[in-house]
């Protein structure tokens, strides 16, 4: 079976010490020899200066199945130029970030991989290159723009965005009744697909309270429209709900998934209760993007302080999914 493509993501975060204690524990875990994607020089040195004793395995993409090795970590080069272990994050990162994914995607293409994990980003540095994540960039580099459904994920209880990373002030403008139905729809079918499961939805408002002073607040105008649509097909769902209050346990027992219309409404409350025990998936691409749920963790970066257990339940979920 094709493996799973790791981007190691941001060179200057905790991304190369959440591969290592992985792979430290794969045998465990259970997860079968996976392809990483990024500077080999650089995890070496990195590596070093963490003190693991790990060796790397370097592959020709043109042979992945039949090179790949259980005792090394397997890797596909790509040349970044740094002489430091770790360094502060700069833009010039996006090189090397940009050309593993390109590696990966072309990989996906020619089925030599299966899905991609991507380590921690540093998303104020993409911003300067006009993309405002890596759900987005990956959307437009496999022509799935539009299509693209950010589900925050955990067992017990999964949010999503309508919009994700952009400016409060353009919430409004960019939230509209077909963009709420088509990814609530995505994310039904997902869970139905691979899960066998009806799920529970609640949606959120967008104004304090589900209330604007005006009558045509986009609660009326496009999240009703927009669930009442839902229900034609769809029993289990209601809104919209005020978000103040939707987060409190006795509220979340009674939903498999919220649906927010902006990124910190739901992922704020999400990382409160879950923290570090969920995952960033990516629907509605060709295939399964996911990545842990966490940044770069810049305050940590070199000090062996990394949890990895977000980056190990990618692996976990990438093994039921497959």
């Amino acid at each position: 079976m094709n493996p799973i493509a790791f981007i190691l993501g941001e060179p200057n975060s905790v991304s190369s010490e959440l591969l290592f204690k992985t792979w430290l524990k794969r045998k465990a875990l259970k997860i079968k020899p996976f392809l990483v994607i990024g500077s080999v020089q650089l995890l070496i040195k990195q590596a070093q200066y963490l003190n693991y004793k790990i060796k790397f395995n370097k592959i020709n993409s043109k042979f992945i199945s039949s090179k790949l090795s259980k005792n090394k970590i397997n890797i596909i080069n790509v040349n970044f130029n740094q002489k430091k272990a770790f360094k502060n994050i700069t833009n010039k990162s996006n090189s090397l970030i940009f050309k593993s994914v390109k590696i990966a995607v072309d990989l996906i293409k020619k089925n030599k991989v299966t899905s991609i994990i991507n380590g921690p980003i540093a998303k104020e540095t993409l911003l300067k290159n006009k993309f405002n994540g890596m759900t987005e960039y990956l959307s437009l580099k496999t022509n799935s723009k539009g299509k693209e459904v950010m589900l925050i994920y955990n067992e017990k209880l999964s949010v999503s965005p309508i919009t994700t990373h952009i400016p409060v002030r353009f919430i409004s403008k960019n939230i509209n009744s077909k963009k709420i139905y088509n990814k609530i729809e995505v994310i039904i079918n997902f869970y139905k697909k691979f899960f066998s499961k009806k799920i529970k939805i609640g949606v959120t408002g967008l104004n304090p309270h589900c209330y604007g002073k005006i009558k045509k607040n986009e609660e009326n105008t496009i999240i009703k429209p927009a669930i009442n649509k839902l229900k034609r097909k769809y029993k289990n769902i209601k809104g919209p709900l005020s978000a103040d209050s939707l987060f409190i346990n006795e509220n979340i027992k009674k939903y498999d998934v919220i649906i927010g219309m902006y990124h910190d409404q739901v992922l704020g409350p999400m990382k409160t209760i879950f923290g570090q025990n969920a995952i960033n998936i990516t629907l509605g691409l060709p295939f399964f993007r996911v990545s842990p749920d966490h940044g770069v963790c810049s305050d940590i970066v070199g000090k062996n302080l990394a949890n990895p257990s977000s980056l190990i339940k990618c692996f976990k979920f990438l093994k039921i999914v497959k």
